[in-house]
């Protein structure tokens, strides 16, 4: 079992596997997009961004966090000077993966991975308060309206029971003087 495991496999062994994301990564960044398998695809889209939010940051530290998986300066460069400010208001998902089809070859699914062009506009928050407002009163008109409900009978029950409590009150001391 794999749990706590993270990432796939894709059938190669962990040498292998890396230097295949480093190249692809450096390949993303150099050209833009690439089209490969889906699976492949989605474990590029997880480095990239991991990536690209380093180079927002801008430091020297970044920089050389970065040069550890994209041996490339020039594509390190174009990263941190091109790619990485296009992003400084997005708050993640630069990338974009469309499917394809599938492979003549060998039948597997590829996908196109790109960075994303388009401008990002913040979509405005709604407050939630005012529902909340509106929720409060309709919770307290309910047992508004069920209270006077409520009340009426035990309203009448104390007038009935006060001629019924006296009565025998009375009785009482008719009876203590009969005895008597």
């Amino acid at each position: 079992m794999r749990h706590m495991k993270s990432g796939k496999r894709l059938g190669r062994n962990t040498s292998h596997r890396k230097a295949m994301m480093r190249n692809m990564v450096t390949s993303f960044f150099e050209h833009g997009k690439i089209t490969t398998t889906d699976a492949r695809a989605k474990e590029l889209r997880k480095m990239a961004e991991k990536l690209i939010t380093m180079a927002r940051r801008g430091d020297l530290h970044s920089r050389r966090l970065v040069m550890q998986v994209v041996r490339d300066k020039k594509v390190v460069d174009k990263l941190f000077d091109t790619i990485a400010p296009r992003y400084t208001e997005r708050p993640g998902g630069y990338t974009r993966i469309i499917k394809l089809g599938h492979r003549s070859g060998d039948n597997a699914s590829l996908s196109v991975i790109e960075l994303i062009e388009e401008e990002f506009t913040a979509k405005p928050k709604k407050k939630k308060t005012p529902v909340k407002k509106a929720a409060k009163p309709v919770v307290e008109e309910a047992p508004a309206e069920e209270a006077p409900v409520e009340e009426a009978p035990v309203e009448e029950a104390p007038a009935e029971e006060a001629p019924a409590e006296e009565a025998p009150a009375e009785e009482a001391p008719a009876e203590e003087a009969k005895k008597d």
